[in-house]
Order: C-alpha cells, then structure tokens, then sequence
C-alpha cells in the first residue's frame, strides 16, 4: 500500500515537473542591466511590455532584441502584407504545433481577412479549400519549406513572379522567424493562458 502511494506521488511530480516552464519569466526587478535596457528597447519599440515568447528569450537579452526587430518588420512591414504574413504565422504555428503562437494570431488573422474555413483547415492539418491564388503560392511555398526543407522550382518561380526577390526572402524569414519563436517555447515548455485550447497533435 505504501508502495503504491509513493508510485502515485512520484508520478503526480513528474508530470508536475514536465508542465513547468523550464524558462519561467523573469520579473522586472530581477533584471540585469543587458535586460532593463533590453525591456526599455521592447517597450519603445512595441508600446507594451515584454510578453509571449519574449520572456523565455530575456535569459539571452541581445538575442531578444535582434528577434524583437526582426519581428517589427517581418510582421508589419513584408513585402507580402499583413494578411499572407498572419496566414503564414498560422502554417507555423500548426507545424510546430505551438498553441500560445496559435492563440495569439488565429483571431489576428481572421480580423486580417484570413476566412474562419481556412483557418480550421490548417489547424486540422487540412489543405484549405477555395483559396486565393497568393494563398494557393504561400501555402505550397511554406508547406514545402517545412515538410522537405526545400521549395520546387514551380513553387519558387510563382512566388517570385508574384512578389519579387525581396518577397522570397521575406516570406522565407517570417517562416523561419516564427519557427524560431515556436521552437524557443516548445523547448521552454512556455505556459499558454488557461482559456487557450490545445492544438490537436498529430502521429509523428
């Protein structure tokens, strides 16, 4: 009886430990001067104070920054506008299976035009249906990209056609970027808010 007892408490732990964060956000009075001036950067730049996949990263305040300004542009600023961008950040998000990246600009991409069809299609792991012809090229792009770590001729020239070499490489780096950010949070197991529901997660 003992014995199993102390089974069930030992495992209660282990999952306990697995759920934490390995990365816990660090409060602002325990910053180091790299990071108060790291957070003043964020602030100027953002008008809020460091949030999301931020936090995990302030234990490397020069590489939160570089990754906060690269974001202000590859968000903002793409040559293949916010609405692709967002539709793109969203294909990331589902490859990576990483749910706060996901609850954060599922309903960003909606109020960005990306209809709600779409967007269950590619949580479901779909291809969506009745898309437009930019649509139709980043999907196939970015799909590609991720699943075999290249891009077909057919599929390059389109999007190169379509957009220019300048939007090549800026649809390659908000791919990359928000890679980055899922990566940097699946491996900090960083907590999503409690109202978030979880991505469906696919056989590997």
């Amino acid at each position: 009886m003992k014995r199993t007892i102390f089974a069930i408490a030992v495992s209660v732990f282990a999952t306990h430990a697995v759920a934490q964060e390995r990365l816990p956000t660090i409060a602002p009075e325990n910053y180091s001067p790299a990071q108060k001036k790291a957070a003043e950067e964020f602030l100027a730049a953002r008008k809020k104070p460091v949030f999301g996949p931020f936090e995990p990263l302030m234990y490397s305040p020069e590489v939160m920054t570089e990754a906060r300004s690269m974001g202000d542009y590859l968000r903002y600023n793409s040559a293949i506008g916010n609405t692709l961008s967002e539709f793109v950040i969203l294909i990331t998000a589902r490859e990576w299976s990483q749910d706060y990246e996901w609850y954060v600009h599922a309903p960003i991409a909606l109020s960005a035009g990306v209809s709600a069809d779409k967007i269950l299609a590619i949580k479901e792991g779909r291809r969506p249906e009745k898309m437009s012809n930019d649509e139709e090229m980043i999907y196939s792009f970015s799909t590609e990209l991720h699943k075999n770590k290249s891009v077909s001729d057919v599929t390059f020239n389109r999007v190169e056609q379509r957009f220019g070499k300048k939007g090549i490489v800026d649809l390659v780096g908000i791919n990359g970027y928000y890679t980055l950010l899922a990566m940097e949070m699946n491996a900090a197991r960083y907590q999503s808010p409690s109202d978030a529901r979880p991505l469906p997660k696919f056989p590997n």
